[in-house]
């Protein structure tokens, strides 16, 4: 993994400044603190850092050229098939330099252009120079495992891969996207195209982009999820032998690497499954690393932890952290996230990405992506039994009639202070979708006490972003049953958007490239076509269960999901609660003029006299008021 920049001012033709790169590029250093390369060919120019891991001599080095130095690319992630493309591509004449998967990537693109991207396995987003065609091409893999960001100022497309790195270009204003901010309320993250910064874009998962300087470059999708799925009958047998083989081999081919490969191990299933598998084709003891807390037990797993690292022979690892070291560690998390990523498990995910640096792992494979895929999630089975004992039924009411009915019931509601139930009743009185995603910070009932001005108006609904993410599902597999429809939400928004950039972002910040096993996008188009009773058929995970039970210790299969978590609520209620209070007050965020401060007092006044857990909307208030005082604030950028 690596950190990649550039400058194409095909608009105007003028050259890109050495300086200005320079800039992008060190902004970087983080994602890639072995070596660093720059590309200066007129009005183009690409940055890029190393993190060396595949082909460690300087026939690895980036930006990487072609035969005739026609073509150049800088790459972030790893091309697992590379070795197979490569000995067709020599066999056809192409000329290699060196080993490294890189390479594939320039000779793939002289025969098949941006159709190349079809026969790339992995985790990637690169930019790609071609001099000949004078074109700039970006491309983010599939799942969205890797990010990639861009804005087009005056004729010049600027792209890295974190937006502090374009911020370096005095082009760019920094203002806040305010309908993405009324969006990041609902869903801890933003979704794409956008950002929190005005006029900064993320190129969606499975996209391209193109641009020759003349037209505005709109993305453009290659893969799609709803239409490569598989669509096959199996046996249950034949299922669990898929699924089985599929997943030996997602964490095998993550294996490729020139350094040691280690795992982070929370004792789940997922992790498990990769430390087993790992353990099983490695010829050294696989390191692994986990983290517990120290003042709040009950969300410890470190005792299944260490029974994994025990039943495979791994090299164990743990830290243990505190509420002092969730303070400690935010102004760090705020400035390597770039926009916040409102997910309280950054804090533990920081401290043991930077126990596997310490101990000098720079490669781990980790285990998100298997909830999604297998039903993990206890959620899904709660919304399910929602739908089928009350959703379904209202919605087949006349519209009228339902509305009726909320106004209704609405007051008795509102009088219990029963707020989820009511913001249910409201949404299915709309005929709105129930699931939004597995978790919420604000729904939209709660955001009007919270929100004036602009956001508070009522224009807004973050339905709509629900809507659009449906509807090329509903266009592909118009009869998607109900667990289809959730799984493929979170697949295709929450996952890249918010738990993927959870793992890039703060494993970069280490120095730590993650590798996502579960989200091989071969394993994605076979599972998500998986019939509803295989997946839950005896609870959560009921497939992957049946198909791991050889590996993994009964007592991990079959334990109660517990989920990786962090102790906000004690946390907010405890040594930092004056913390959250000071920051929150005195942020310069309440400028915007779009929040109504009083209520925010309220929440945090209610959370610490214990009424009710407030903790995850603290914590999505908080992320985004210290975003705004680093990055937009008096003082932009301080922590640069």
């Amino acid at each position: 993994m690596c950190g990649i920049a550039g400058i194409a001012q095909l608009g105007t033709g003028e050259p890109v400044e050495r300086t200005l790169l320079e800039r992008m590029t060190k902004r970087l250093a983080h994602r890639g603190p072995d070596d660093d390369g720059i590309l200066l060919d007129g009005a183009v120019g690409l940055g890029h850092r190393r993190l060396s891991i595949v082909d460690l001599s300087p026939t690895g080095r980036q930006p990487m050229p072609n035969e005739d130095e026609t073509i150049w690319v800088v790459f972030n992630g790893e091309i697992y098939n590379h070795q197979a493309l490569r000995r067709g591509l020599e066999a056809r004449g192409h000329r290699y330099r060196g080993r490294s998967d890189t390479e594939t990537i320039v000779h793939l693109y002289e025969e098949r252009g941006e159709a190349c991207v079809d026969e790339l396995e992995g985790e990637f987003a690169f930019a790609l120079w071609d001099n000949r065609r004078r074109r700039t091409l970006l491309v983010r893999d599939r799942l969205g495992v890797k990010p990639l960001y861009y804005t087009l100022q005056g004729g010049s497309l600027i792209f890295a891969s974190e937006i502090k790195a374009i911020l370096e270009h005095p082009g760019i204003s920094r203002k806040v996207d305010l309908e993405a901010l009324y969006h990041y309320l609902t869903f801890f993250t933003t979704p794409a195209p956008s950002t929190l910064f005005d006029g900064i874009r993320k190129l969606p998962p499975g996209h391209l982009l193109t641009w020759d300087g003349r037209n505005h470059p709109v993305p453009r999708p290659y893969w799609r999820l709803a239409e490569a799925a598989l669509r096959t009958t199996r046996t249950e047998p034949d299922w669990v032998e898929a699924v089985r083989e599929q997943v030996k081999l997602a964490v095998d081919s993550r294996m490729m690497s020139d350094v040691p490969v280690g795992v982070f191990l929370s004792g789940g299933i997922d992790s498990s499954t990769a430390l087993g598998l790992m353990a099983r084709g490695s010829a050294r003891p696989v390191e692994t690393f986990s983290v517990g807390f120290k003042d709040s037990p009950a969300y410890n797993e470190l005792d299944y932890a260490r029974l994994a690292a025990k039943r495979f022979g791994g090299n164990y690892h743990e830290v243990l952290i505190g509420t002092e070291d969730m303070v400690d560690c935010l102004p760090s998390l705020i400035y390597h996230q770039d926009e916040p990523i409102a997910d309280p498990v950054c804090v533990p995910l920081y401290y043991v990405a930077r126990l596997a640096r310490e101990h000098g792992v720079k490669v781990v494979q980790v285990g998100e992506g298997a909830d999604e895929l297998f039903a993990g999630y206890p959620g899904y089975l709660t919304a399910l039994s929602l739908y089928d004992r009350a959703w379904r039924p209202f919605a087949m009411l006349p519209s009228p009639l339902r509305k009726l009915v909320y106004r209704g019931l609405a007051p008795g509601f509102r009088a219990l202070d029963r707020i989820k139930e009511l913001d249910h009743l409201h949404r299915a009185a709309l005929g709105e979708e129930l699931f939004w995603g597995n978790f919420i910070a604000f729904r939209e009932l709660e955001k009007r006490p919270l929100l004036r001005g602009p956001l508070g108006n009522g224009a807004l609904t973050s339905h709509d972003v629900v809507r659009a993410q449906l509807a090329e599902l509903d266009s592909a597999l118009p009869d998607a049953d109900m667990l289809q429809r959730m799984i493929y939400l979170d697949l295709t928004f929450r996952l890249p958007e918010l738990l993927l950039m959870r793992v890039d972002k703060i494993t970069m910040s280490t120095s730590v490239e993650a590798r996502v096993p579960f989200l091989d996008h071969r394993l994605v188009e076979l599972t998500f076509g998986l019939p509803r009773g295989l997946r839950i058929r005896t609870g959560p995970k009921h497939l992957l269960k049946k198909a791991v039970r050889d590996l993994l210790p009964a007592a991990i299969i079959d334990r109660p999901k517990q989920g990786f978590a962090a102790p906000i609520k004690e946390w907010f209620r405890g040594p930092a609660a004056d913390l959250v209070t000071t920051r929150l007050e005195r942020s310069g965020l309440w400028d915007l003029d779009c929040f109504n401060v009083a209520h925010v007092r309220d929440l945090l006044r209610r959370h610490r006299e214990g009424h009710t857990d407030l903790s995850t909307r603290l914590w999505c208030l908080l992320n985004v008021a210290l975003w705004y005082d680093d990055w937009i604030g008096h003082n932009p950028g301080s922590r640069q």
